[in-house]
């Protein structure tokens, strides 16, 4: 963990110090030169000794040119090396002195020492002004503080003030982070409070410090004589610890460790989308259903088994690059494309179909060019809404398909020319030739597209997401990458209108004067309300199982969680 802890100490006559001080080194990464020969292992190790001899004294020297120190503002005696420990899993080392050994992370811990033993307390938080506190900023670093009191009878008012102060540049890891600090940090301070204890009630036994100072004698002139030797005293002193800065290096860089492996950053990309349940539901059911073939008695063929699998398969294709480029030419290659080819008014309209949910069919003799017109049109939809069928020799009903590609000789069924939930798109050929690869401008110059329908709305008011995209798409200036993810965006807006929609609508069951508020909430009131209202609703059909699932339940338990 890239973090430093330290204990200070509120001197009385040197005010906040710095005490001692544990940081971790990351060892470094290796050099093209350390590669071509294998290291020896003692070397790390006397080079890790030789780097903390000396930091002790480097810190108490430098510390000595901004002010004097006494025996209570000072840990470790001048010619002490400090302390050294090496993770050997890592290669962290962890070391231990009265001052960082970087001039940039001493005003660091300069400034959180001094402000955690003086502004930095709340009393609603810490009653007392003891206990846990975190400040901090971008600039200087954030801390996590507890302040604490021990024990001393020649101290003024019985105890002298101490703070354990943890600083880390990451905010959101130390706030996740404090239950166990505060866990961790309670214990060490528990202990050397209790420690001094033993020793405050020694002293006070042999020589109660509260009477003598009743008795003795107060002027002007003896006053700060007396300070000036009672002020002096160390922790060392204090709790009659032999081996207190060992076992506190022990303590520091176990904490260290621990909190920094305790909690790992991973990469998450958020809650899976709709359409990624979709697909995972679908495919589960698929293979449920090969399970289910493989263990009947006298099972299906294999042949029957591989046209059922690619039937399956089919329901996937979607407005994908993989599945485009196996595609042959002419192929339409995106909405732009489609809509440069058909007209912004053809193309305006077949588009208001497949968001309304009307069903697309496509008659022609090219079924590659069918099935690029439909990759490209099934990215305007959620992949629960969309069901097709690429290239059939009948006519499937609308319950069955919203994509129908049809070989030019199939007749259309009067009921369902008559139909205005029904639009037609006639492929027809210019004139007789091999088709071969081609650019995208010729499409034009070998096709002939006729677009009929028994529609009679107007569909050139909404819904707001096709105007919003016509914006997009007659925007020269951005990109055909960039109008995706716009109707990326665009798609997603709009689900979560979706999920309000049914959640106030199908599982609360309002009435039809909330849910018309609802939609003024959403914003799908006004011009065009009547399409969007329908592209709502269909769109609503294609939540994935697991959504409304877990949606019904959560409703139950909160139905039920009053009652206990």
């Amino acid at each position: 963990m890239n973090a430093l802890v330290a204990l200070c100490h509120f001197c009385e006559l040197h005010g906040p110090r710095t005490l001692f001080c544990t940081e971790a080194l990351h060892p470094p990464p290796p050099s093209p030169s350390a590669q071509g020969g294998a290291a020896i292992p003692g070397d790390r190790d006397r080079d890790a000794d030789r780097e903390g001899e000396g930091l002790t004294m480097r810190a108490n020297s430098s510390a000595s040119q901004r002010g004097e120190m006494c025996d209570g503002c000072r840990s470790l005696p001048a010619s002490h090396p400090g302390f050294v420990s090496i993770d050997d899993e890592t290669g962290i080392r962890f070391l231990s002195h009265q001052h960082p050994r970087q001039p940039q992370l001493f005003s660091v811990v300069r400034q959180a020492c001094v402000r955690s033993l003086s502004c930095e307390v709340n009393g609603d938080v810490c009653p007392g002004r003891e206990g846990p506190i975190f400040f901090g900023d971008e600039q200087h670093g954030f801390v996590f503080s507890h302040t604490f009191f021990i024990k001393d009878s020649l101290a003024r008012g019985f105890q002298r003030w101490y703070s354990i102060v943890m600083v880390a540049m990451d905010r959101i890891y130390l706030i996740n982070s404090w239950p166990f600090l505060l866990r961790h940090l309670q214990l060490t301070i528990q202990s050397l409070q209790s420690t001094a204890l033993k020793v405050f009630d020694n002293e006070q036994g042999v020589c109660p410090q509260r009477a003598a100072r009743m008795n003795s004698v107060f002027s002007p002139t003896v006053f700060p004589h007396q300070r000036s030797g009672n002020a002096a005293r160390s922790l060392t002193s204090l709790t009659q610890h032999p081996n207190l800065w060992a076992s506190l290096h022990s303590s520091f860089s176990w904490l260290l460790k621990a909190c920094g492996s305790r909690l790992t950053e991973k990469l998450l990309e958020g809650a899976p989308t709709e359409d990624t349940l979709v697909l995972i539901e679908r495919q589960t059911e698929q293979e449920e259903e090969i399970n289910c073939w493989e263990g009947a008695e006298g099972g299906t063929s294999m042949t029957q088994r591989h046209q059922s699998q690619n039937k399956m398969g089919q329901d996937f294709l979607c407005d994908d690059d993989a599945n485009l480029d196996d595609l042959p030419d002419p192929k339409f290659l995106s909405l732009r494309h489609l809509r440069q080819v058909l007209g912004a008014a053809e193309f305006r309209q077949l588009v208001w179909h497949v968001l309304m949910g009307n069903q697309v069919i496509w008659r022609g003799a090219d079924p590659g060019l069918i099935q690029s017109a439909f990759a490209v049109l099934k990215s305007l939809l959620p992949v629960g809404c969309v069901r097709s069928v690429p290239y059939s020799t009948q006519y499937e009903e609308a319950y069955k398909c919203n994509f129908l590609g049809l070989t030019p000789d199939v007749p259309i069924p009067t009921h369902v020319s008559s139909s205005e939930f029904i639009v037609l798109v006639d492929v027809s050929t210019e004139r007789s030739c091999p088709i071969s690869p081609i650019s995208e401008n010729d499409i034009s110059s070998l096709y002939q597209f006729t677009i009929s329908s028994a529609n009679t709305q107007p569909t050139d008011k909404g819904p707001t997401l096709l105007n919003k995209l016509e914006v997009a798409l007659s925007n020269k200036n951005l990109s055909v990458d960039v109008v995706s993810h716009c109707l990326l965006c665009l798609k997603e807006e709009w689900m979560n209108k979706v999920k309000v929609l049914f959640k106030f609508s199908k599982v609360d069951g309002r009435g039809r004067e909330d849910t018309q508020k609802v939609l003024a909430l959403l914003g799908a009131t006004g011009l065009g309300e009547e399409d969007n209202v329908r592209l709502l609703k269909f769109w609503m059909t294609g939540l994935s199982k697991t959504y409304k699932s877990h949606l019904m339940t959560a409703v139950r338990g909160g139905e039920r969680s009053p009652s206990h």
